[in-house]
């Protein structure tokens, strides 16, 4: 379609722009590229280092739990020996001691009645004497295998019980050190998330500053070919981007979740 003659000029002119403009690509350095990505944040590190350092951190307990596993013999950590009562020897002393002079009664009492009989130093007294003597070696030696048992069973509750606290301390420590790297990490991924949406806010008025000529220049041939007469093609549309803050929150999100399960 011919143009009248007073568009000629316009005509040449947007015949110039349009050689000039398409004559070069356009340099997408300028609104693309791993400069609009955030990079991590200083919480997140922080989480990531605790998470690595937390790695095995449950060794140690499980290491001092092993102590309580054994047989109980001998006198090092986690042994039954290590639990017993300081007192116990003293108590099974005195308890013995007292019952030995209990039995002492006993033996005036068989001299007595032998000597009332009439029978004193003779045979039978002998007889009562000995059976006596018996009984209590068999009843002192069962009360202290008594006492000793009793103080075996409360060692070894003792110890049953610090390898329960080993294994608390030991769930406790690591819970709260997945409950500091959630946290930490989530506001991280918070904060990543803010700076993302200012980059995408920088990377989107780069993109429309690049393209923004195309759209004018479009704009004025549209002009040229309306003021001819003619019917003017489809408009120029410069490329959409997402919201730069709901991108940014839809990636906080995704990664605060990731730490999330540190949980």
């Amino acid at each position: 379609m011919a143009l009248p003659d007073y568009l000629q000029e316009a005509g040449k002119d947007f015949a110039k722009q349009l050689t000039a403009q398409t004559a070069a690509p356009i340099n997408t350095d300028t609104f693309m590229g791993r400069q609009f990505v955030a990079g991590e944040d200083p919480l997140q590190t922080q989480a990531i280092n605790m998470a690595t350092a937390g790695i095995g951190s449950y060794q140690p307990f499980l290491q001092q739990a092993q102590q309580f596993t054994g047989t109980g013999a001998g006198t090092g950590a986690g042994s039954i020996a290590s639990f017993m009562s300081p007192y116990q020897t003293g108590v099974i002393d005195e308890t013995l001691r007292q019952f030995d002079k209990s039995r002492e009664a006993g033996l005036q009492n068989i001299a007595d009645q032998a000597i009332t009989a009439g029978a004193f130093g003779g045979g039978r007294e002998g007889a009562l004497r000995g059976q006596y003597m018996a009984d209590t070696t068999a009843a002192r030696t069962g009360l202290a295998a008594q006492l000793l048992q009793s103080g075996f069973q409360d060692a070894a509750a003792r110890r049953a019980q610090a390898m329960q606290d080993q294994f608390a301390l030991s769930n406790f420590q690591r819970a709260g050190q997945a409950a500091d790297v959630a946290n930490i990490g989530q506001l991280g991924a918070f904060r990543q998330g803010l700076e993302q949406s200012r980059l995408a806010a920088d990377q989107q008025a780069a993109q429309t500053a690049a393209y923004e000529p195309f759209g004018r220049l479009d704009r004025f041939g549209s002009g040229i070919t309306a003021l001819a007469g003619g019917v003017g093609g489809p408009q120029y549309q410069a490329p959409q981007a997402a919201s730069p803050f709901s991108t940014a929150l839809s990636t906080a999100l995704g990664i605060g979740g990731l730490f999330g399960k540190f949980r």
